[in-house]
Parts: C-alpha cells; sequence; structure tokens
C-alpha cells in the first residue's frame, strides 16, 4: 500500500519507502463514531472521544490501549487535555463536560453546559478557564476547577459548533451554524470582532498565534484569517466535501473532511503539500502531536489510524 509518512516540520512532509515506512497502527476499540482526537502536551498520550459515549487514552508511540473514561450519558463529542497533561475534558451531546484525571482515570468534575449538546471545547493556556460551545446558541467560559460560570457570550443566532482561547486568554473565538466567527473579551463578553467569508458552517476553529486564525467550513474550504486586517488572507481549498477538522503544527495546517481524507497544508503557501490514505468513510478529526512526528486520524469507520514517530 502506498502512502505519506508525517515527518517532523523541520524535515517537510514528503513521501516515504512504501516497503521502509512502517504502516500507521490502526486502533479499533471503539464500537461507534470517533468525533475528536488530541495529544497530550508531552506528545505521549492521545485521547479520543466517541460516539460510543467514551472517552479513551491511548500511548502515542504504540498505540497500546490505556484507561476508558466513562460518565457521558450521550455522544462524547469533543475532548481536550489540559495545558499540564493533567486532566482531560469532555464535552458531550447531553451538554454536560466532564473531567478526568489522566494518571488515574478518576473523574473529578462534571457540570452541565448547555441546554443541549455541547459541541466546542477548549483550555486557556494556563489551564484556568474552559471555554465551551453549544447547540442552544451560546458559548461560555467556565472556571476549570471548579465548573463555575463566568461569561457568556450570546450573539449567535444558530448552533455554535467551535470554540477557541487566544494564546494569551484574554480573547475566545467561536463560530458555527450561521457562518459567521465571533471574536469576544473572556472578561466581559463583549464583542471585539466578527469575520465573514466562508460559505458554509464553521465547525472548528484554531489560533496559530495572537493576530492569526484558522476556521475549517462546510463549504469544503479552511481559512486563514488575519485579524488585524479583519480578513481571510488565504483559503485552503481542494477538499471534496465539508471540513470538519483543523490542527496546526509549527507552519502546516492539518484537516479532516467527509470526503474520506486528511489533508496537511503548508501556511505560506495555502498548498497541500501531503495526504493521508482514506478512511473508508468520512474522517471527523486529525491531531498532529506538539513536535510534529506523530499524527491520529479518525472519524465515521470507528477507526482510529496512529502514524508511528519517523525513526
Amino acid at each position: 500500500m502506498s502512502y505519506t509518512l508525517f515527518l517532523a516540520p523541520a524535515l517537510l512532509l514528503a513521501p516515504a519507502n512504501p516497503n521502509g515506512a512502517p504502516a500507521p497502527i490502526e486502533l479499533t476499540d471503539h464500537t461507534d463514531e470517533v468525533f475528536s482526537l488530541v495529544f497530550s502536551p508531552d506528545g505521549k498520550r492521545l485521547a479520543s472521544a466517541s460516539k460510543d459515549r467514551t472517552v479513551r487514552l491511548w500511548d502515542a508511540a504504540t498505540g497500546d490501549a490505556g484507561a476508558v473514561l466513562k460518565g457521558n450519558t450521550s455522544d462524547a463529542l469533543r475532548v481536550a487535555f489540559a495545558p499540564d497533561g493533567k486532566t482531560v475534558a469532555c464535552a458531550g451531546a447531553d451538554g454536560h463536560v466532564h473531567v478526568w484525571e489522566v494518571a488515574s482515570g478518576k473523574a473529578v468534575l462534571a457540570f452541565k453546559a448547555h441546554a443541549n449538546w455541547a459541541c466546542g471545547l477548549a483550555y486557556s493556556s494556563d489551564g484556568k478557564l474552559l471555554a465551551t460551545a453549544g447547540a442552544d446558541k451560546t458559548a461560555a467560559v467556565w472556571d476549570a476547577a471548579t465548573g463555575e460560570r463566568r461569561v457568556t457570550f450570546t450573539g449567535h443566532p444558530a448552533e455554535v459548533w467551535a470554540v477557541a482561547f487566544a494564546p494569551d486568554g484574554k480573547t475566545v473565538a467561536s463560530a458555527g451554524k450561521d457562518k459567521a466567527i465571533r471574536l469576544w473579551s473572556a472578561a466581559t463578553a463583549e464583542e471585539r470582532q466578527s469575520l465573514t467569508g466562508h460559505g458554509g458552517e464553521v465547525f472548528t476553529l484554531a489560533f496559530r498565534d495572537a493576530n492569526t486564525l484558522l476556521s475549517c467550513s462546510g463549504d469544503k474550504s479552511a481559512c486563514v484569517w488575519d485579524l488585524n486586517k479583519g480578513e481571510a488572507t488565504a483559503r485552503l481549498a481542494g477538499h471534496t466535501a465539508g471540513v470538519f477538522t483543523v490542527a496546526l503544527c509549527e507552519g502546516r495546517a492539518f484537516t479532516a473532511s467527509d470526503d474520506r481524507s486528511a489533508r496537511v497544508w503548508d501556511l505560506a503557501t495555502g498548498k497541500q503539500v501531503a495526504a493521508l490514505p482514506n478512511h473508508k468513510s468520512g474522517v471527523y478529526a486529525v491531531a498532529v502531536s506538539a513536535d510534529g512526528k506523530t499524527v491520529a486520524t479518525a472519524g465515521k469507520d470507528r477507526l482510529i489510524r496512529l502514524y508511528p514517530r519517523a525513526k
């Protein structure tokens, strides 16, 4: 089988020798669709969230199964590690957020965040706050230790699918079914900026730095936004169906699409530079470790594909 192996960004992304490169590890323990993936900050663990109502932890180097984290009463939609890697949180279709200790698998916090689907989830860079997005047309910021609500963002006229903290923790971005991206004060909930340009609903947001935001959409593209200019400076176009997830590592953007593929883009040029082999059906999630050497994909076919570290 021919495929592309991801190497560290400094080594670029180049086709591997199919006779010499290791095949991706396939993780098959989930019993239903996998919606979300994230690597721990140190890159040693991978967390996955699934329609089977579980969050699972994996050894990122070997694919060995770790703890199965339970508590969701419905689909586990979005998963996030705290910046210190000690806890992992999940937002679910029952509107709740659950938090577990990574080392022990012990549940440490659960709170009702939204009236129905809690679709987006993000930690602030200091780990003290959690942001959520919901199908109840709101986003919110919470105390990550207690689950106490800090502020609520009301302005989207439809379901909110995505939320992200700016690196300094002072700004929250949200987006969803109304196609618009809104930026808010994390302290006061004042709306600071609105970005428009996508032709479909927006599913995921990711800050590259304080002034650059990436978004992915049902319009089959991902956009790079210059927040100082208030406009999109690049559109990553090439997928043939909606793009569900965008993840970042240095100068690369990783996207996952309902067209069964995950692709990699050079942010300097906006050009596609690599692709992973297709899943059997839509790819909902892609994640890349902080060092850029390990990539994971997952989706509707229930499989997680883990691409091993380059030797």
